[in-house]
Parts: structure tokens; sequence; C-alpha cells
């Protein structure tokens, strides 16, 4: 019995120091990954200039020291997304207060040593701490020395700090050192994912190397402010006539689709290299118009209908 004890603790003793007593970690963001929410950026696993995830792939940037969680739009940031804590623990550390103004809107001076934004910070014991960074300004609802359990909110997704859109950074670390929650003994195996079992995750939840963000219909080709706001959007579009006459063809202004994607291969710091795709104008038969032609309203009247 004691002999089966002593040679239980020396294996203990030999794994890595990651690999002890590490926390099982939740989703730190209130959503469905893939439908309202999505990973943005991975942790930089690459040790040199370059910037691989742990599959060396590109999700991620030079430096990244976390795993972000955005949300598809500013429109939902406004609507209230809860960061969750992502296991059991104690808050050592918290900031709120710093405007929701991300990278371009921030005074230089209040980023400098700040680039976190508003954030928590909770301690979970045996050297293991998890950061929650870009919440939004006066949502974080714990204080210092809180107990907090998984899945309890601590906060808002937000848009403060050294950010180009709405999403929570997630930062886990053990004896100080960064740890990627998806591959926590550092082995990579490039082109997939190695398996769940140097996974922090109680529930693994994948890797998708890119992927449409969203999507809608609008009237016009929407401007792209108004796409990462979530506003370019009708829930009803005009009625356009669906037979013509013979005549020449030309291009008659209609109903746009649009969607948004995150491209494997970008400057995955900004949004703003996300990649716009736009659906060409429907071309419409132009000439006489045949009485048949109808919309939503009725049979249209006969005539002559000119092309610009």
């Amino acid at each position: 019995m004691n002999h089966a004890f002593r040679t239980a603790a020396l294996l203990v003793g030999l794994l890595p120091a990651a690999l002890q007593a590490q926390p099982e970690l939740g989703l730190p963001i209130d959503c469905t990954l893939g439908d309202d929410c999505f990973v943005m950026n991975h942790l930089d696993s690459d040790p040199g200039p370059g910037a691989e995830d742990f599959t060396c792939g590109p999700e991620t940037y030079d430096g990244h020291e976390g795993t972000d969680f955005a949300v598809n739009s500013f429109a939902a940031m406004r609507a209230g997304v809860a960061v969750l804590a992502a296991a059991p623990g104690e808050v050592r550390a918290l900031r709120d207060g710093m405007p929701d103004l991300g990278l371009a809107g921030t005074p230089p001076d209040l980023l400098d040593g700040q680039e976190c934004g508003n954030g928590v910070l909770i301690d979970h014991g045996n050297g293991w701490e998890t950061q929650y960074c870009h919440l939004r300004a006066g949502s974080v609802a714990v204080a210092e020395g809180d107990r907090v359990e998984r899945g309890d909110r601590i906060g808002l997704v937000g848009y403060s700090g050294h950010t180009e859109f709405p999403h929570v950074h997630l930062g886990v670390r053990h004896d100080g050192a960064v740890i990627d929650p998806f591959d926590s003994d550092g082995t990579r195996v490039c082109g997939a994912d190695d398996g769940p079992d140097d996974d922090l995750w109680a529930a693994p939840p994948g890797y998708r190397a890119g992927g449409v963000v969203a999507a809608g219909l609008f009237d016009a080709v929407p401007d792209y402010d108004a796409v990462k706001d979530g506003t370019a959007h009708r829930d009803a579009l005009p009625p356009t006539p669906r037979r013509w006459s013979a005549g020449r063809w030309c291009t008659r202004p209609g109903p746009a689709t649009w969607s948004r994607s995150r491209s494997p291969r970008r400057t995955a710091r900004s949004m703003t290299a996300t990649r716009r795709r736009w659906k060409r104008p429907r071309r419409w038969r132009c000439g006489r118009r045949a009485a048949s032609a109808r919309t939503a309203a009725g049979p249209r009247a006969t005539g002559m209908w000119r092309c610009g």
C-alpha cells in the first residue's frame, strides 16, 4: 500500500508542471460559438517573429498571448453579452471605467500600460490564473477578493483598451508562463488539432480556420462601418419585377446581398482587414415591359422603360 502510494507520488512529480492540478475551463463568454460569436484569434505559438496558432495555422498574430472570443457586431456588444469566469477562483485584480473607444479612439496616454482595458484577473490556485480583457465600461460585476464559480458573470463584452473589435481576450498563465488552453503541453501537430488530451477546456470548442461572420440583405451596397455595426440589414426588400420582355440587357439597381468573413490569411489584429464580398447587382432585361410582369402590388402597366 505504501509502495503504491510512493510510486503514484513519484509519477505525479514527473508530470510537466503545466499538467499538474490544471483547471478545467468553460467558455469565458455567454454565447454559441459559430452562431452569435466566434474565435477571432488564438495564441501565437511561434517563438520567432512569425505568427502561427497551435495547428501551425494563421488564426493569430505575432506576440498574441491569449484567445479572442468576438461577438458578431457592435450592435451585439451594445445589447450586452456576458463575460463569464472560466473556472472557480478568487478575484485578485480588476479595472473598470476605461471608455469603449478601442485603439483608434482611446488617447495614447490612457492606453499606456493599460492595453487590457477594463479587465478582471482570477486566481485558481496552484499557480494558475486567467485574465479577461476589453470589458465594457461600467460592467465589471465583481470586487477584489470575491469568490467566483465557473460560469459566474464577471462583466460584459466591450471595446476598451488596445482592440479593434468587440471581444473578450482570455489569457491563461501557470506560474507566470503563458499557456494555450487548446494546447497546454505546447506540442503542435501542424494541419490539425492534436486532440483534447492537452486541452484545458471542460468541453473542447474545436478549431475553425476562418468562416462567415455575418450575412444580410440590403437594398444597396451598404457602408462597411454599418456591416461591422450590425445595422446593414433589411427585414423586407422593395418589390422588383420578375419577368421582362425581349430587349437589350442592362444593369438595374436592385437588392444586394452581402457577407463578411474571416480570411484565413489576414492581418489578424485588425477587423478592417477582413474580406468584404459583394454579389454583383442583378441584371434585368430592359425594353418594352411585358404585361404579365408582376410585383407584390399586382400587375404592372406596359410601356417603355429606360435602362440606366
